[in-house]
C-alpha cells in the first residue's frame, strides 16, 4: 500500500474505496498507521477510538459488497475536534473538569457524519474550552504543527489542522468563534471553512460544563480539509437545520452570485488597526497579484462604512460575552472586580472583564452596534461579491504557554504585539455572522503556511467556497510538509 495514500483527497480516498481499489478496513489501519508514525511528534489526535471504528469500516465494507444504499462519506475514516461530543468516546473540551466526560449521545453534526457513513476513529487536541490560538491543555499537553515542530498549528482546532495537513485524517470538523477553524487553516497550510452563522447545528458543543442544551453565540461549526473539494463535501453534510427544527424548515443556501469572470473583488489586505507582518503580506499582495493578473478586477480600497476598530469595541466584546459561561465562579469574581476597577493597569484584560460580565441590559445594546455593522456589510456586498483578507497578521509563531489570550505578547517585525491580536481578522467577520474560506497561497520566505481568508456576504458560503476551488487552482493550494512524507 502506498505509504502516502493519507495524503490524498478524501474525494480520492472515497472513490478508491467505491472502486474497489481498498477497503475501509485497510483505510483505516493505514491512517492508524501514519498516526503511530507521526503521532509521537504531532500529538494531534488525543483519543483513538480503534475497536469501534474497525467494526464500522467492516460494516461499511458489507454494504458495499451487497449492493446496499450507501452514504457520501461510506467508508471514510475521519477525526473530529474534542469541542464535539461523541457518544461512547471521551469528549474532553480540553478542561480538567472533563478529563472523563463519556457523552451519551453525538453532538448534532457528528451524528450527521455517521449518518453519511464516515467513521469516527479519533478526537483531535484544542486549548481549553477552545480558548486559545493554539492547541495545548492540563490533559493532553500541546500539538505540533508539522511545518516546524517548535510552532503550533494554531488554535483552537489546532489538534485538527495538524492532522489534516500531515494526512493522518482526510477530513475534520473545527468550532470557530474567535477564527478556531480558520486561523489553523493558516497556520498549518490547509483549507477551512467558517459557514454563515445559524446554518449548521452546534447542539453538542463542548465549551463548558454543562454544555449541549444550547449555541453560543458568534461560534458555528464547520469543516477543514486538504481541498477545497473535500472542504464542499463535508460541508453539505454538515449544513442544514437542527432536528428539533427540521420539520419547519429546510435550507437552500444561493448559488455563486456569478460565473468567476464576472464577480466584483475586494481586498483588504492590511490596515493600521492591526498591521499585517511583511512575510505575510508579501505572500497575500503576491496571490492578489496573481489574481488580478489572471483577468479579474481588484477593488484594493474599498471598505465598509464602519471602522475597522469596530471590531475591539463590538465584536471582540461580543465574544468574550459569548464564552464566558467556561468561566469558573472564581474566574467569575475576579474579571468582575476587575471590570468595576476604574483605572485599569492592562485596557485589553479590562475589556475582557467587563464583556464576560456583561449585564443583558448592556448585551443587548452591544448587539444593537453589531446590527448596525450587519447592515453596513449588506450594503458593501451589494457592489462587491468577495472580500480578500489576512487571516491573521503573522505565520505560525513558537509555542507560548506562560499566561493567557489576554496578556501574553508576540515580537513581530521588531514590534512587540499583544497576543490577542492574532485573532483581529477572523473576529472582524465573525461576529456579524459572514462566512469566510481559508485556502493556502504560499509560503513565507522562513518555510511557514500562508492562508488567504475570502469573505463572502450573508448566507454566500458557495460564493466563498467556490472562489475558495478557483483560488486553489491559480495558485496550486495544499503544499505536504516534509516531514508527512513517509514513503
Amino acid at each position: 500500500m502506498d505509504s502516502d495514500l493519507g495524503l490524498r483527497p478524501a474525494t480520492e480516498q472515497l472513490r478508491m474505496l467505491h472502486d474497489g481499489e481498498i477497503s475501509s478496513v485497510e483505510l483505516l489501519d493505514h491512517h492508524l498507521t501514519r498516526n503511530d508514525r507521526l503521532g509521537p511528534d504531532l500529538n494531534a489526535i488525543v483519543t483513538l477510538d480503534v475497536d469501534r471504528a474497525r467494526a464500522a469500516a467492516g460494516t461499511a465494507d458489507r454494504r458495499r459488497r451487497s449492493g446496499e444504499p450507501i452514504g457520501v462519506l461510506d467508508g471514510l475514516p475521519m477525526t473530529v475536534k474534542d469541542a464535539l461530543a461523541t457518544a461512547g468516546l471521551r469528549s474532553t473540551g480540553g478542561a480538567t473538569e472533563l478529563a472523563d466526560n463519556v457523552p451519551d449521545r453525538d453532538a448534532e453534526v457528528v451524528a450527521r457524519v455517521r449518518n453519511a457513513g464516515g467513521i469516527i476513529f479519533g478526537k483531535t487536541n484544542l486549548p481549553r474550552w477552545s480558548g486559545d490560538v493554539q492547541a495545548s491543555n492540563d490533559i493532553f499537553g500541546t500539538t505540533n504543527n508539522p511545518w516546524d515542530l517548535t510552532r503550533g498549528p494554531g488554535g483552537s482546532s489546532g489538534g485538527a489542522s495538524a492532522a489534516v495537513a500531515a494526512g493522518l485524517t482526510p477530513l475534520e470538523i473545527g468550532t470557530d468563534i474567535g477564527g478556531s477553524v480558520r486561523l489553523p487553516a493558516h497556520f498549518a497550510g490547509i483549507c477551512g471553512h467558517k459557514p454563515t452563522f445559524g446554518i449548521v447545528p452546534q447542539l453538542g458543543y463542548v465549551d463548558h460544563v454543562s454544555y449541549g442544551l444550547g449555541e453560543a453565540d458568534v461560534n458555528v461549526v464547520g469543516p477543514l480539509a486538504r481541498t477545497v473539494d473535500d472542504l464542499a463535501l463535508l460541508f453539505d453534510v454538515l449544513i442544514g437545520p437542527r432536528g428539533d427544527q427540521a420539520a419547519a424548515w429546510t435550507l437552500e443556501l444561493p448559488k455563486p452570485r456569478a460565473p468567476l469572470g464576472e464577480l466584483r473583488v475586494a481586498a483588504w489586505l492590511d490596515d493600521p488597526g492591526c498591521p499585517t507582518s511583511q512575510a505575510v503580506r508579501e505572500v497575500l499582495e503576491a496571490a492578489t497579484d496573481a489574481i488580478a493578473a489572471d483577468g479579474l478586477l481588484v477593488d484594493r480600497n474599498a471598505r465598509p462604512r464602519h471602522r475597522f476598530e469596530d471590531v475591539f469595541e463590538v465584536g471582540l466584546p461580543l465574544i468574550s460575552a459569548a464564552t464566558s459561561p467556561a468561566r469558573t465562579d472564581e474566574e467569575y469574581h475576579r474579571l468582575r472586580s476587575l471590570a468595576d476597577d476604574p483605572d485599569p493597569a492592562d485596557p485589553t484584560l479590562a475589556m475582557r472583564a467587563r464583556a464576560s460580565t456583561l449585564s443583558h441590559r448592556d448585551w443587548v445594546l452591544l448587539t444593537e452596534r453589531r446590527e448596525a455593522n450587519r447592515a453596513g456589510w449588506a450594503e458593501f456586498f451589494t457592489d462587491h461579491d468577495i472580500l480578500l483578507a489576512p487571516v491573521s497578521f503573522t505565520a505560525a509563531f513558537e509555542h507560548q504557554h506562560a499566561g493567557h489570550l489576554y496578556d501574553r505578547r508576540l515580537e513581530v517585525d521588531g514590534v512587540d504585539r499583544p497576543y490577542a491580536d492574532l485573532i483581529t481578522w477572523t473576529s472582524q467577520f465573525g461576529y456579524v455572522y459572514l462566512p469566510a474560506t481559508v485556502v493556502p497561497v504560499g509560503l513565507t520566505d522562513d518555510g511557514l503556511p500562508v492562508g488567504l481568508q475570502i469573505v463572502g456576504p450573508y448566507l454566500g458560503d458557495r460564493t466563498t467556497i467556490e472562489f475558495a476551488r478557483y483560488v486553489e487552482s491559480l495558485l496550486g493550494g495544499y503544499r505536504v510538509p516534509p516531514m508527512a512524507r513517509l514513503g
